[in-house]
Order: C-alpha cells, then structure tokens, then sequence
C-alpha cells in the first residue's frame, strides 16, 4: 500500500489509524489508493500488536439451559457492544471442567473470562494463577478475590414464599432442597433460608418434611418430585419450585394427578425463562434480569481490561415476581 502511493509505511499507518497529524491533502491521497486497492486493516493483527485479542471466554454449565442460553445471549450482546466476541465454553458443571477453566487456557487466546462456576470449591478458584481477569457471575465464589455479579437468592426465595403464604396457602413444599446430608451448594442454602424467613414471618411452622429433595433441577425431576410430594403429603396447597424447569415438570405431574392449579395447589418458579408466559396454565416466576446481569458483568470486566487494579467488587441483583395463571387464576 505504501509503495502503491508513493509514502511511507508511517504515514499509511496515520491515515489508517485515523491520526489527526496527517495533512488533509495526504489523508485523501492515501484513501484513494485504499479505495482503489480495496484494502481492509486486519483487525485481529493491530491487536495481537496491542497485546490484545477483543476475545472473551465465556464458561457456563449448560448452553441448553434455558435460564443459562438466555443468560449467555444477554453477554453476546453485551459483549458485542463493547466490541467483544464471546467464545462459549460449556461445563457441564463439572469440577474437574471448571478447574481447567479457573486455571487458565493453554495458548492465550482470550483477553478476558466470563465465569458461571456451579461446583468448584472456592478454595481452588483462589489459587488461580492465570493473569487473565475474570468475573464471576452468580451465588458461588463468595470469598474467591474475584469481580462478581451476584444474585440474592434468599430474597429470591423469599418473595416466592411470601407471594404463597400472602394467598392463604399454608403447607407450602419447597421443590429443589439437597437430600439430607449433604452440603447444600450457595444457591440451594440461600433459596432455603428465604423460605424460612418466610415461614417464620409469616407465623407458618417449618415442616422439614415439606422441604423436598430433587438431585438435580430439570423437568424430569420436578414431575417425579411432585408426584411423590402430593403422594407423602395430600394436603399439599402450594409448591415453590426451585427454578422454572422444576415448576414445569411439577405443572405436568399435577395436571396428570388431576389437580387444578392454582385451585388446588398454587405453583411459583424462579428464573422467569421465556417458555413461562406459554405454559399451560402459565407460571408465576421470580424474574432475574439477565441483560442486566450481562450489562453489569462485561462493565466489570472491561474496568479490569482499561487496568483497574483495586480490590474485588461486588454487584447484586435482585428478583422480580412476575404474577401469571400458575398462582392468579
């Protein structure tokens, strides 16, 4: 390009780069001859020379996920913005995928990480090493030194319950609780203590054979789970799903068992994924703003990118209930 224009290879970089020391009459030669030869800067190049990539990792556990294919579409976009492409990492939440993730990539290809961890101990993501900046997003990593976008999954589970209780509903189960002896992960204990809170403000006695165990969150088992509630318990009158899939599967169980929701039993979820507004009857959800969530964490990401080197920030979201037919009618 230089030699086509008869300048120096500076002088192409200037106009390139969009400098303001080139003379008017320079800039309009070198363009011509960019115009002319169809030129295109080789974005990736300039910022490999500037130490950068403009890429970013994105590690969550399941793309297939409602909730989380929802939440990675809001960071594409928030990304995109910013002008960040997203590279997707998928973990099944998986420890031994997480820790090969927290401890950083092989070749470094990725400026910055975007991380959903679901089980690896936090003792593990601070003994990272990587340089990489990263940001967490969710209830896990409490105590890890890592930015984090957080969710109050107590407040979440409370508004659930209150929103219950406030109809009159008195033996309320709680669909998602870890079996009994084992550790309950962040977002399982925070969803517990809001249903209790709850409970105990609203004068209910806590039942602990209302707090039913699932092994893991998904349709399938929020419809055996159900069924096997309303059989231990009859008197059932309203289920706090621990997410929208649990609420599904618990929807469809109910529907079979010849249940009227919400006459006989009022269903609320967590999450607010699309599919609740075209359930069958729709769900009451408690809806987590996820391009909020997006918007904050690319925002704390990109500070770490410009070299802010403070200490860790913390930024929450709360839960909005959304009422729908599942509780309303």
């Amino acid at each position: 390009m230089a030699e086509a224009a008869g300048v120096s290879i500076k002088t192409v970089s200037n106009v390139v780069n969009d400098h303001p020391h080139v003379r008017p009459e320079m800039r309009a030669k070198v363009k011509a001859f960019i115009a002319e030869l169809d030129y295109r800067p080789n974005g990736i190049g300039r910022q490999l020379r500037q130490g950068r990539t403009g890429l970013v990792a994105l590690a969550l556990p399941d793309v297939t996920s409602p909730y989380f294919g929802e939440l990675a579409s809001a960071l594409v976009n928030a990304a995109r913005e910013r002008g960040l492409t997203l590279l997707v990492e998928q973990t099944d939440g998986d420890p031994d995928r997480e820790r090969e993730v927290a401890t950083g990539f092989p070749v470094r290809l990725v400026d910055g990480l975007v991380f959903v961890p679901q089980s690896l101990p936090v003792e593990e993501l601070k003994q990272r090493r990587d340089s990489t900046p990263a940001v967490l997003i969710g209830e896990y990593g409490q105590g890890s030194d890592f930015d984090r976008v957080t969710i109050d999954s107590v407040d979440l589970g409370d508004q659930a319950s209150r929103h219950l209780l406030d109809l009159g509903r008195r033996t309320v189960a709680l669909l998602g609780d870890k079996a009994r002896g084992e550790v309950r992960p962040p977002v399982v204990a925070q969803r517990v203590e809001g249903y209790r809170r709850a409970l105990r403000r609203a004068g209910v006695a806590f039942d602990p054979d209302l707090l039913r165990p699932l092994p893991e969150w998904t349709r399938q088992h929020g419809y055996d789970g159900t069924l096997a509630l309303v059989a231990d318990r009859p008197d059932v009158d309203a289920i706090f799903a621990a997410n929208d899939l649990v609420a599904f599967g618990a929807l469809h169980a109910l529907r079979r068992l010849g249940l009227r929701v919400p006459e006989d039993v009022a269903v609320v979820g967590v999450d607010d994924v699309e599919q609740a507004q075209f359930a069958a009857p729709t769900l009451t959800s408690v809806a987590l703003d996820r391009s909020e969530m997006a918007r904050l964490a690319l925002g704390l990401l990109a500070d770490r990118l410009a070299g802010h080197d403070g200490p860790e920030r913390l930024l929450t979201v709360s839960g909005r209930l959304v009422v729908r037919e599942s509780t309303a009618g």
